[in-house]
């Protein structure tokens, strides 16, 4: 698959937009278990940190996600309403705890909402998908509706939620800010080879190896002390 990405100006405009830490779908409220980990010692400097990403991206729950984006923005070109809505009840049932679930359905109710005052022609496509929307679903639907070329819908989505997390590292290993943008550059080839792959996946292929996310998660919901959501 050639790596060369061509946009247009409004094209990459609007993928900025969509996947920037300043959209108000309160992805910033969230660590995925991140909290966790730092308090237990398992991450606790900047190497533990890029070694987590770096398994997340190869095997963990952020590739399921991604793969589902790009089947939403598939079935909304077409429309395929039913593959959309099966999409986000598979996704639905795919996370593992309450919190990823909530926060997933929190962040997609969120856009939704959102993307209904920006652009009231995605309000049709997105009743059909009912109410909890997944995240994965709501960006999706986003990026048919732009037409925004899907390899780089992917990086951007994987873009976001990489730094979203180093953001959350930053704030409570605590790393300084140069050492999270150090990590975000390291990440961009992982970044990269992670989006071809995930555009290839069959979807019988679509599996995560996420236990230790899992866990982190399960128990950031009883941490006695939380700078973030759960």
């Amino acid at each position: 698959m050639d790596n060369t990405i061509m946009l247009t100006d409004s094209h990459l405009l609007s993928i900025l937009q969509l996947a920037s830490p300043t959209l108000p779908v309160g992805a910033y409220s969230y660590s995925e278990g991140l909290e966790m980990l730092v308090e237990n010692g398992t991450i606790a400097n900047h190497t533990h940190l890029k070694d987590w990403l770096k398994a997340e991206l190869l095997y963990g729950a952020i590739r399921l996600e991604a793969a589902v984006m790009v089947r939403s923005q598939q079935a909304t070109k077409i429309p395929d309403v039913e593959s959309l809505c099966r999409w986000n009840l598979w996704l639905s049932a795919a996370r593992e705890t309450e919190e990823l679930r909530a926060s997933s359905w929190q962040m997609g109710r969120s856009l939704i909402q959102l993307l209904g005052k920006l652009e009231p022609q995605i309000v049709p496509i997105a009743n059909t998908v009912g109410n909890p929307c997944n995240y994965a679903i709501a960006f999706g639907i986003a990026v048919a509706h732009w037409e925004i070329n899907i390899q780089a819908a992917l990086l951007a989505y994987l873009h976001s939620w990489a730094s979203n997390l180093i953001t959350a590292g930053v704030k409570l290993i605590p790393l300084g800010q140069t050492a999270g943008q150090r990590l975000l550059l390291d990440l961009q080839p992982l970044l990269s080879a992670a989006a071809l792959e995930i555009l290839r996946l069959k979807d019988d292929q679509l599996a995560c190896c996420s236990w230790g996310l899992s866990l982190a998660s399960m128990q950031h919901e009883t941490q006695y002390t939380r700078l973030f959501r759960s």
